[in-house]
């Protein structure tokens, strides 16, 4: 699974990287938590939780369907 989040997040780091922010995968729980550091322009945004939410918990749910969550730490 671990693998699938990866390939997900490969694509969202392209779209972050335009506005010059990144993304880190920190861990995935067996119950389907994804933690993940926003990084660059995007930690600290105003907006990160809703890219959080309406971006990256939405690709990579699309990708790895048994994810339950996403959330930054």
């Amino acid at each position: 699974m671990k693998e699938r989040i990866e390939k997900s997040l490969e694509k969202i780091r392209e779209l972050l990287k335009a506005d010059g922010g990144g993304i880190e995968l920190v861990e995935v729980s067996e119950e389907g938590v994804v933690k993940v550091r926003l990084q660059g322009a995007c930690h600290g945004c105003p907006m990160a939780q809703i890219t959080l939410k309406e971006t990256v918990e939405r690709m990579i749910k699309e990708d790895v369907p048994e994810i339950k969550t996403v959330e930054s730490v």
